[in-house]
Order: C-alpha cells, then structure tokens, then sequence
C-alpha cells in the first residue's frame, strides 16, 4: 500500500508518533473507496494512536477532495486524558473565526456569571435597533420589539441557532474590551473579538486552530468556568437543534448528543469545533477545522463542499472513537426528547 504525505500529513507526522507506522493503514485502496459511505471506511479502533491515524487520512482525503484552504488542529485524548494529535494543519494561523467565537463570547459572559457580576435570570433589552436585520437565527423573524429576555435564553439562541443579534446582546452585558481582556487573562490571546465605534458592539474576530482547540480541552476538563456555567455551555452545545449539518449530519439522536459543536460561516468561509463524548460524557476527540475558498460560495447549506467534507469525516470520527474510553471529567447530557404539546 502506498502511503500519501503531503504537506497536511507531514506537519502532523511529529505530533503523531504514537500513531507513527500505521498513519495510512486505513486509507482507501482507490478512488471508489473514496466515495464509499465513510461508515465502512473507519471502524472502531482500539488505541488512540490507531484513532489519530484514521483521522488524519479521513481528513487528508476529504479536505482534498473539497478544494480550498484549510486549517486545522484534531486530537485525540490518550489513557491519561492528553491529547494525542492527528491533524495540524497550519494550527496557529489566525484568521477570521466567525459564529466559532460564539462559544468564546459565551465563555467570557459566563466567566462573569461566575464572579457574580451577572446572572443568567437578568433580563436584557431587545429593541429594533439592535436587532440585525436578516441576520441568522431567531430574533430577527420575531417583528415584536421592544421587549426582553433573560441573558440565559440569549446565551442559547447565540451557541444553538447562531443567532446574530445575541452577539449584541452579549456585547451590552460585556463589552468588547472587557471580553478580550477576559479571553487573554485565560490564555487565549488570538481569541478576540474585533471593536467597533460603539463599545458594546463587536465583529467576532479572531482565533486561531490550535487556541481554540485548547479552549474547548479546557473547558470539558473544568479549568475554564465553574461546573455550572460547564454543564450549561455544553449543554447548549450538544442540544438537539444545535448544528447538524456538519460533523453531526449523518449520526443518530443519540451520537449528536455526544457531540459538542459550534460552526461558524461568513463569505466563502465554512468553520466548525467542537468535541466528542464517549457514552459515560468524557471527551475523546477535540477538533477545530476552519476552511474557507471552496467553490459554490453563496450556498450556505449543507451541500457546500466543506460542510460535506466535516460530515463525512464526522462519521469517521465517530466511529473510529467507538471503542475509546474517555477520562477525566464526565459530562452527561440532559435527555432531550420531542413533545407533542400538551
């Protein structure tokens, strides 16, 4: 069998060397395998060595197939709780983050949550004109202003449906100088959101593959935030009508619950990070892929080539981390089911 390395497989080769000899031993035979449902490609495997290898080919393949730029930092947590590495993929690059800051926004209004500056009952304002016209999620279809929700419920619509106007709701609880200076004294310097004229207003700038991989690894080891604030953005995070159209796409009710996802798009750009539970709630992949310059630019659905591609390797994530047992913190989702009304 011949083993591809370019430059995507070669900048991981280092951080892989307990993967080392099998990085490719899952790769596809032709180019029918290829196209195959990636299901079949990547079955469970037993070390997380043998996991990262899988991976990295996965991603190899499917980030070669969609065209584009790509960035990326995926590991996989080893007996220890460590990462193991699979894919760095230009890992500190800093680029335009987009929705994917969402969940360093969250973390900086909880962090203040915390310390007792907020609570999550407090009602925040929603007149019209902070509403983003046409924006993405739910405030922008309501036509009922002014009014008001409590900061919990706008944490929710930024981190489940992306909602566009929670940013600003965010940003008049927590300025944008104040939620850079949060992120920084956390570790996170390159996680920034970009100022604008108005204080309380922000683009959501910055991060990079890496910072935001370690923000998430944070976060599910609870060095982040308190346990609450933990439970409650994870909560978000693994919900139902979180993003499904990515790596969530092609699993069960019961693996997108095991999966905590924010994407972020804008442009041509097509971001998505998140981790991977194993069935007990501890984390066994963290991932942040960032990929922007694919064809089909105005099609923000999941037919675009990169949204496609993270499904496709979502599967092959998933599976491969079948027989993976986490360690650390356990983080169990609360049980969500349909209602019919009543």
């Amino acid at each position: 069998m011949t083993i591809r390395v370019n430059r995507r497989t070669a900048l991981g080769l280092g951080t892989i060397a307990t993967a080392g000899t099998v990085l490719g031993a899952a790769a596809p035979a032709s180019a029918a395998d290829a196209d195959a449902d990636p299901g079949l490609t990547a079955e469970a495997a037993a070390t997380p060595g043998r996991v990262a290898a899988r991976v990295a080919e996965a991603y190899e393949r499917e980030t070669t197939r969609a065209g584009g730029n790509w960035q990326a930092y995926i590991s996989v947590a080893d007996a220890a709780g460590a990462p193991v590495v699979a894919v760095a993929d230009d890992p500190d690059q800093r680029l335009e983050a987009y929705s994917v800051n969402k969940i360093a926004v969250a973390t900086a209004v909880l962090d203040k949550v915390d310390r007792g500056l907020l609570t999550l009952d407090q009602r925040v304002d929603v007149t019209a004109a902070i509403v983003v016209p046409g924006g993405d999620g739910i405030f922008s279809l309501d036509n009922a202003y002014p009014s008001s929700v409590t900061l919990g419920h706008a944490l929710a619509a930024l981190l489940t449906v992306s909602d566009d106007t929670a940013v600003r709701l965010c940003g008049l609880v927590c300025p944008a100088a104040e939620l850079n200076s949060i992120l920084v004294a956390k570790g996170f310097p390159n996680t920034q959101v970009e100022p604008v004229a108005n204080p309380n207003r922000f683009f959501l700038g910055t991060s990079t593959p890496r910072e935001t991989h370690e923000l998430l690894r944070a976060l599910v080891a609870g060095t982040l935030l308190s346990p609450a604030s933990t439970a409650f953005l994870l909560n978000l995070l693994r919900s139902p009508i979180a993003f499904t159209d990515g790596i969530r796409r092609t699993m069960s009710s019961e693996e997108r619950a095991r999966v905590a996802t924010k994407a972020g798009w804008f442009g041509s750009a097509r971001h998505e990070a998140g981790v991977i539970f194993d069935a007990a709630g501890a984390a066994v992949l963290t991932y942040a892929i960032f990929a922007d310059g694919q064809a089909d630019a105005d099609n923000f659905g999941s037919t675009h080539p990169a949204v496609q591609a993270r499904a496709r390797l979502g599967r092959v994530m998933m599976n491969a981390t079948a027989r993976l047992t986490g360690t650390g913190r356990r983080h169990r989702p609360s049980p969500r089911r349909p209602s019919n009304g009543g």
